[in-house]
């Protein structure tokens, strides 16, 4: 594996969920085999559980972590043939060929502007580093896709699951602000090469884009999508067609007691954070059906096993 910013990265997703759920069983296993590499992670927008969780994972390993917020008064310069004469100092060809000086591997984080949906497609802030960068890149989360959380996801739902094949619903919720399509898209993405009855049900107007969402079960009707389910994962996301925009929504879609009722006793699962009372009731979050932070934990398991595939072979 060379990178990892999308499920095409990754050679063989199950032998990376495996490598996963192994580290949680001994996280210390090969403490020094990224002893004297350092890993450096620049963040265009905030972080908690990426941020820390990979930081661990990569200590877990014998990384050194170096931090850039990149956010914080540092203009990058993306586009090429651009007279640089406004408020950006440095050019992405300097910037990541630099950085890959200091490190053995880059991790990125950046959100999309929910303005321009063809440059966000396009996954354009990631994709110049990948470009650039001379030495391998993990995505932090991008415009599009968040695929550490999604390989947490699935380690999650392998750990919990009581059937052969679960059936798993991600289920739209409201949010006050237009969020970024990535974390359903990629878990969409990657839900497709697990062994699961994959159902996404949210209100018209809030489809996700067509190469997301193509092969995938579509139901407008909650209730009908979440009978029998085994695992319901919630999520806010902003509209693909009217991009960045919050059609109005006339149904009540906050995941309550009432609606868990309607499942086959499914656990409830978000990636947090979680707007509580808006998006999932307290008496769902804080019940014995919740485990988004057994979820949260696992980020640490899917992030080790993604940087030791990434340096394994440069040791």
């Amino acid at each position: 594996m060379n990178q990892f910013t999308c499920l095409e990265d990754v050679p063989d997703p199950q032998a990376l969920l495996d490598k996963a759920l192994q580290w949680k069983q001994n996280p210390l296993a090969a403490a020094d085999s990224a002893k004297g590499k350092t890993l450096v992670m620049v963040f265009f927008n905030p972080s908690l559980r990426t941020r820390l969780s990979t930081e661990k994972a990569a200590q877990n390993l014998g990384f050194s972590v170096m931090t850039f917020e990149a956010s914080q008064g540092w203009q990058l310069e993306m586009e090429d043939q651009i007279v640089m004469n406004t408020d950006k100092a440095e050019h992405i060809r300097e910037a990541a060929a630099v950085i890959s000086q200091y490190a053995d591997v880059i991790g990125v984080r950046s959100f999309p502007s929910l303005d321009d949906r063809e440059k966000d497609y396009q996954d354009y802030i990631l994709g110049r580093f990948v470009e650039y960068a001379q030495v391998p890149v993990i995505s932090l989360e991008s415009a599009i896709r968040h695929p550490l959380q999604s390989l947490t996801d699935w380690m999650t739902i392998k750990e919990h699951q009581k059937q052969a094949r679960p059936k798993v619903v991600l289920s739209w919720a409201p949010h006050p602000k237009a969020l970024p399509q990535a974390v359903a898209n990629s878990f969409v993405e990657w839900m497709q090469v697990a062994d699961v009855d994959l159902v996404v049900t949210h209100p018209e107007g809030y489809e996700l884009a067509p190469d997301f969402r193509q092969n995938v079960r579509q139901e407008y009707d909650q209730q009908k999508a979440f009978e029998g389910a085994d695992f319901v994962y919630t999520k806010n996301w902003s509209a693909y067609s009217d991009y960045g925009q919050k059609p109005t929504v006339k149904k009540d879609w906050m995941i309550s007691l009432e609606k868990m009722a309607w499942t086959n006793e499914a656990k409830f699962m978000h990636c947090l954070p979680v707007r509580r009372n808006v998006v999932v009731a307290d008496a769902v979050l804080d019940s014995p059906q919740s485990i988004v932070i057994q979820q949260a934990g696992n980020r640490t398991f899917a992030a080790q096993a993604v940087l030791h595939e990434l340096i394994k072979n440069k040791v």
